[in-house]
């Protein structure tokens, strides 16, 4: 059950996290490996714990959690693991998340309609960006428009992770999850499919 105090407790933690600078590029570590264990501790939902880890840098904690959460109805981890792909630098598997949770209520919220997450739409327009910007960054390409951009970007990946993270807070709450097993949903065919094919070298997606 969410208390005041936990309430308080996520509160202060999630607005650190929200003070460091926004995850664009792919991180080289946690930000700060001591809030781990904190974030680990509120027993939260694994969504929203994602979230946190993701804010945090801390990108293997996230991708154990999400990777339980690759189906619908989960269309909050499936959205958290195109976040995730895009910050590693995998933007083709970013864009295939990003697509697979376009018709969802949480695309709508995060991006303004349902859709935005398909080519041609603005979420995976946010990304083509970010690889771009992440092109010039390889090729040693500086100045005050590289800087501007980056900014920039940031500020959108900002915007994009809070607005997913309101949303699991309004759909899902602050409650403790004894057994977060709950939360958890078994693999679309979609998703065995190509999970058989990345054995066999069918199949790219790395997930």
């Amino acid at each position: 059950m969410s208390t005041g105090t936990q309430t308080e407790t996520f509160d202060s933690l999630y607005s650190l996290l929200l003070s460091f600078r926004p995850p664009l590029l792919h991180p080289p570590k946690p930000k700060d490996t001591s809030l781990t264990d904190r974030i680990s501790s509120l027993r939260l939902h694994p969504a929203i714990e994602a979230g946190l880890h993701i804010l945090n840098y801390d990108l293997p904690s996230a991708h154990f959690l999400l990777r339980k959460m690759q189906s619908l109805p989960a269309q909050e981890g499936m959205f958290l693991h195109g976040v995730l792909h895009r910050i590693e630098g995998d933007y083709p598997n970013a864009r295939a998340w990003y697509s697979d949770v376009s018709d969802t209520d949480i695309m709508a919220y995060v991006w303004g309609q349902k859709g935005e997450g398909t080519e041609g739409g603005k979420a995976c327009g946010f990304v083509y960006d970010v690889e771009k910007l992440d092109q010039r960054v390889k090729q040693g390409v500086k100045g005050v428009r590289v800087e501007r951009e980056q900014e920039r970007l940031e500020e959108e990946s900002k915007r994009e992770l809070a607005m997913i993270m309101d949303y699991c807070r309004q759909r899902i709450g602050l409650d403790e999850w004894e057994d977060a097993r709950g939360a958890y949903v078994e693999n679309s065919e979609k998703i065995k499919t190509a999970g058989q094919g990345q054995t066999t070298g069918t199949e790219t997606r790395t997930f």
